[in-house]
């Protein structure tokens, strides 16, 4: 086994920069450096809750399509980043005074998913559990199973 703590930050291709950190503050997180995006390194912002993003640039292709989940080929690749929250509820309600679109949304077992877009079409899932969360969600119902797959993202 790999002996893995925990995850360490998630690096995300961005095509604007301040547009993005903008965008990222807005969520609650902070710009800690800049450690020269001009020529490829990243924006390091962490939000309170201690999750770490990288905002890597400068893009050198169209910001109109996320080819991971934009286009019919399913390419190999990251797609979204999911973040575990406290409250459905707030969640929606905080996007909502950001003008921020849900793109999406499902429930299984004791879990209700939303999902939103960042201004390049990065895919962010929040999810919120009903009581603790269920070890369940590894093998749902045939139930919950078609439920999933027939929320888009």
């Amino acid at each position: 086994m790999l002996p893995i703590e925990k995850v360490d930050h998630v690096g995300i291709r961005v095509s604007q920069k301040q547009v993005s950190i903008d965008f990222y503050e807005g969520l609650g997180f902070e710009t800690l450096v800049d450690t020269c995006f001009e020529e490829g390194h990243p924006v390091i912002m962490r939000h309170p809750s201690g999750v770490v993003i990288n905002l890597l640039g400068p893009s050198t292709a169209s910001a109109g399509s996320n080819i991971l989940m934009d286009v019919d080929e399913k390419h190999p690749g990251i797609t979204h980043v999911s973040f575990k929250i406290a409250s459905m509820e707030a969640a929606k309600t905080f996007l909502a005074s950001k003008n921020i679109e849900l793109t999406g949304n499902f429930s299984f077992k004791g879990m209700h998913a939303i999902f939103f877009r960042d201004p390049d079409r990065n895919v962010i899932e929040l999810d919120a559990y009903e009581g603790a969360e269920p070890v369940t969600r590894a093998k749902p119902s045939d139930e919950a199973l078609e439920n999933y797959k027939s929320h888009p993202k």
